[in-house]
């Protein structure tokens, strides 16, 4: 007999924004498409929130994630979170803080305990999360932190048509610019080798970086980074065997006959990377946190409190992150068994 294979924990994410509603139009629209998932939310919220959409949806509320793989074609398996107060769509309360954070730690339990083959992660509400005192800039941080990692994570935003990577992550451009240093780039651009090979089995990566500067620097009349950071970073890569070229005008780097040349563009801080892949293919993109012992991904979008309630937002970056996840989970196993 075939096992089962391990179903995918998708957290609650902030439950007055978005999370639920894209949770509910993954499962209803696409689960005979998708590999099995579970929910960690609160089954009755789940439910109520699918009659008010008019998407009425079985729950099964499960006790452990082996259930799910079972129930999954039939209902929405959800393993249940309590919820701290009530949920009105676009409204916050910060009495389910503790419910968010809660759903994303039995994901990382889950996993760690080898009962889910990977997590997705729904958006949270970082604003409402720091002033509550959470002590990190996001979910890239805290997972970290909840694995006892003392690498240095790496963010990769992925579509079809792109994938990029920030070298900076959740800071300001001031601060970004202190941060940025020949190592940091070294051991990002070795982490994201290693996760195009192991992840998306790319034989021989090509990774290409980009410059900080207008024009690449222009000779260092406009900027010294790439001259005295980005430049000698490249050049080890390069001594170590790694595909990697650079650096290339950011202003240049992401149009259609470019993209063909490379499979992931290191990015040297948070909108370099981010605009172009949003620009390019918004409803698809898939954050990934590459350099954990587990699988994280995400869909590239916020908590939408805007348009929480109202029906409309789309499920197709969530259905992409949960996709994405069971490709890397397969690829990890092959790669594993090489």
């Amino acid at each position: 007999m075939t096992a089962k294979p391990l179903p995918i924990a998708l957290t609650m994410g902030e439950p007055a924004g978005i999370g639920g509603e894209l949770s509910i139009k993954a499962w209803h629209r696409h689960h005979r498409q998708l590999p099995p998932f579970y929910l960690l939310d609160d089954p009755d919220r789940i439910e109520a929130l699918s009659e008010a959409m008019g998407t009425p949806i079985t729950t099964a509320a499960i006790s452990e994630p082996g259930q799910a793989a079972t129930l999954f074609d039939e209902r929405l398996p959800v393993l249940p979170v309590a919820l701290g107060g009530p949920v009105v769509p676009g409204q916050l309360n910060t009495n389910n803080i503790g419910a968010v954070q809660s759903s994303i730690e039995m994901a990382v339990h889950h996993m760690e305990d080898g009962t889910a083959a990977a997590m997705v992660t729904n958006p949270i509400h970082k604003e409402s999360l720091y002033n509550a005192g959470f002590a990190y800039p996001g979910h890239t941080e805290y997972l970290t932190a909840l694995a006892g990692f003392k690498g240095e994570p790496v963010m990769m935003l992925a579509s079809d048509a792109l994938r990029v990577v920030t070298v900076t992550r959740h800071v300001s451009v001031a601060n970004a610019l202190k941060l940025l240093s020949a190592e940091l780039i070294i051991e990002t651009v070795k982490t994201v080798n290693r996760s195009l090979s192991q992840d998306f089995a790319v034989a021989e990566p090509r990774i290409r970086v980009a410059a900080l500067n207008p024009h690449s620097g222009e000779g260092g009349n406009m900027g010294l980074e790439e001259i005295e950071i980005i430049l000698p970073a490249i050049e080890i890569l390069q001594e170590l065997g790694l595909n990697v070229t650079g650096p290339h005008p950011a202003d240049t780097l992401f149009h259609e006959k470019a993209r063909a040349e490379y499979d992931a563009a290191v990015c040297m801080y948070h909108d370099q990377a981010l605009i172009p892949i949003k620009t390019i293919d918004f409803d698809r993109a898939v954050n990934i946190t590459l350099g954990l012992p587990f699988i994280r991904t995400s869909p590239d979008h916020g908590t939408a409190l805007d348009i929480a309630g109202t029906g409309t937002a789309r499920e197709s970056s969530l259905v992409a992150a949960i996709d994405l996840a069971h490709t890397i989970s397969v690829n990890r196993a092959r790669a594993a068994a090489k």
